[in-house]
């Protein structure tokens, strides 16, 4: 069983930086997602257990970086230049392949998330 736990969540000004974690047992890929109310879950970013393949969701590409320490179990996601539409609540998840997914449906194990909010 894997369990998954977000922390790091916050209010922040449009253009800072914010750190969430992601708490993540088991050999697994992990994907972060997001959710803004009245939307669909977005990808924003995804990385292999060996942390050699990251992948990042088109409007947060140069913005955001994910990373993991497995000595840890913990999996990492610096948002920096943060934008109002950055808005939403964040999700881990994890998933039993080599190669991290892009859709939420390629995931089995989910956190339970944690709100961003950027103000402008």
């Amino acid at each position: 069983q894997v369990q998954l736990v977000e922390s790091g969540g916050g209010l922040v000004q449009a253009g800072d930086s914010l750190r969430v974690s992601c708490a993540a047992s088991g050999r697994t890929s992990v994907g972060w997602f997001r959710q803004a109310p009245g939307k669909e879950r977005e990808f924003v970013a995804g990385i292999s257990w060996s942390g050699v393949s990251t992948y990042y969701g088109e409007s947060v590409k140069g913005r955001f970086t994910i990373s993991r320490d497995n000595a840890k179990n913990t999996v990492y996601l610096q948002m920096n230049s943060l934008k109002p539409e950055d808005t939403a609540a964040y999700y881990c998840a994890a998933a039993f392949a080599v190669v991290p997914g892009t859709s939420p449906h390629e995931y089995d194990y989910w956190g339970q998330g944690t709100q961003v909010t950027v103000s402008s």
